[in-house]
């Protein structure tokens, strides 16, 4: 058996192995049984690792002994053991789960698991240890910000929640990770050490089976988030469509940044010629207003959960179409290449893989021109020097997006420095006037944050066809 097939088996729950050895004599297991057999699992294979671990080291360092072999790193021994012993591990989980059986029998009320319940779970043998580092090493340098996300079948994304939280605290980074049954997505900083820990521990987990070549990296740090936020999600893109329904494995193919580059220069070499291919970019308006590929579709939506309406009523722009679909990082194509296909109407759906992040490292001066927006105090990063966007105010070539200053309204607004020393600081005049009013008020009086004329001139769902 490969490698990644074994890991992959550490963590799924092998019904037939259940009815063999009694614990459940029907087909189909509840939900709770199936987590409670998964923590077992965990635990156990937890105490196993543990057992290996060689306490001797003089020098501080640490290491694992097990079959003649000697680890240096916790990936090695993971792997080791997940493809070696796991017959063990079914045998020591078997056990300990007849052991959670009976006091569940005796304690009723443990049989709702939910948050507390990860609470519980021992997670350390997915902390990398840091006992060599100072904590120094880990709060100050030279940073990184990452961005990252895998699908796969997550059986608790509370004990996943529940990592992930310690594994950002230890290491001190910021950011935002969105955990669910479909998978983990996320974007954090800290420092090159950090960084660097944070994808060896997400590499090491069997569960994911990561690559570094997963994780899209831009300068920046710990500081361009304000905090860490961890949580569970019914998606792990918010595209407002169940994912039991339209699922990430109905995606678009793949093209890698070179393949994607080629059918766009082909594109491009036809010109109005061509009339069975578009570019679609499938983000937000004021991601794609200061960057995108050139002769692109950019759709005029607010946000991702308006994409699947966006489709929707405008069917006839995509029938019998070959479209070539591209996002920030390659996450929203995912579900969005998806949703495209379920409507039967496209000749053919491919998607930039890894997104524009990936296609920058290798194209800084290929077709994307412009900024990059990212979902962070940075809002936006460059690999080149053209502006495609202009100021608010004055029409004048500009990029840099500050948020509206006016209480309660969260859009973004591009003013140039001229005209925000004149005070155009706010997205439109209803927020400039709003935000006077309220100056002026001494109790503040909050308003809807959409109630301006940047929503309420903008239709939700644009016509395109």
């Amino acid at each position: 058996m490969a490698e990644d097939d074994t890991a992959a088996e550490f963590l799924d729950l092998d019904l037939e192995t259940w009815t063999h050895h009694g614990l459940k004599q029907e087909r189909q297991l509840s939900a709770a049984q199936r987590r409670y057999y998964s923590f077992c699992r965990r635990k156990s294979f937890s105490a196993f690792v543990a057992s290996r671990r060689d306490s001797s080291q003089e020098d501080g360092s640490t290491s694992w002994c097990c079959c003649g072999q000697t680890f240096k790193e916790h990936s090695g021994v993971h792997k080791h053991v997940a493809r070696t012993h796991d017959t063990e591990i079914q045998q020591l989980a078997q056990a300990a789960y007849e052991r959670l059986l009976s006091q569940l029998e005796e304690e009723p009320e443990m049989q709702q698991p939910d948050e507390r319940e990860a609470e519980l779970v021992d997670v350390s043998a997915w902390i990398p240890d840091t006992g060599h580092i100072s904590e120094e090493q880990l709060e100050k340098g030279p940073g990184k910000v990452l961005l990252y996300y895998h699908y796969c079948q997550v059986e608790d994304p509370h004990v996943i929640c529940a990592w992930q939280k310690a594994l950002c605290e230890k290491l001190h980074l910021t950011g935002k990770v969105r955990v669910a049954t479909e998978g983990i997505n996320g974007t954090v900083g800290g420092t090159v050490m950090a960084t660097d820990l944070y994808i060896d521990a997400m590499c090491s987990h069997p569960l994911f089976k990561m690559e570094k070549e997963d994780f899209k990296t831009s300068d920046g740090g710990a500081e361009c988030f304000t905090d860490l936020r961890v949580g569970v999600y019914k998606e792990i893109v918010p595209m407002g469509v169940d994912p039991d329904v339209i699922s990430y494995r109905l995606a678009g193919l793949h093209l890698e940044p070179e393949e994607f580059h080629k059918e766009v220069e082909a594109l491009l070499a036809e010109g109005d010629l061509c009339n069975d291919t578009i570019l679609l970019d499938c983000r937000n308006f004021y991601e794609s207003k200061i960057g995108q590929f050139t002769h692109c579709l950019a759709p005029n939506i607010r946000k991702f959960s308006y994409f699947p309406d966006y489709v929707d009523q405008n069917l006839e722009l995509f029938r019998d179409k070959k479209v070539l679909m591209y996002c920030t990082g390659g996450i929203r194509c995912e579900r969005g290449s998806a949703y495209l296909r379920s409507k039967d109407v496209c000749k053919e759906v491919y998607q930039l893989k890894g997104g524009i992040h990936k296609y920058l490292e290798q194209f800084p001066e290929g077709f994307y021109r412009g900024k990059l927006f990212v979902f962070d105090e940075r809002y936006a990063i460059s690999s080149n020097n053209d502006v495609i966007s202009d100021c608010r105010y004055c029409h004048r070539p500009w990029d840099q997006y500050k948020l509206c200053s006016t209480q309660f309204c969260c859009q973004l607004v591009l003013s140039c420095p001229s005209c925000r020393q004149d005070g155009h600081t706010a997205c439109c005049q209803t927020c400039q006037t709003k935000g006077r009013a309220q100056s002026e008020a001494s109790p503040t009086v909050a308003h809807h944050k959409e109630e301006c004329e940047c929503t309420g001139g903008r239709p939700r769902i644009p016509q395109d066809v």
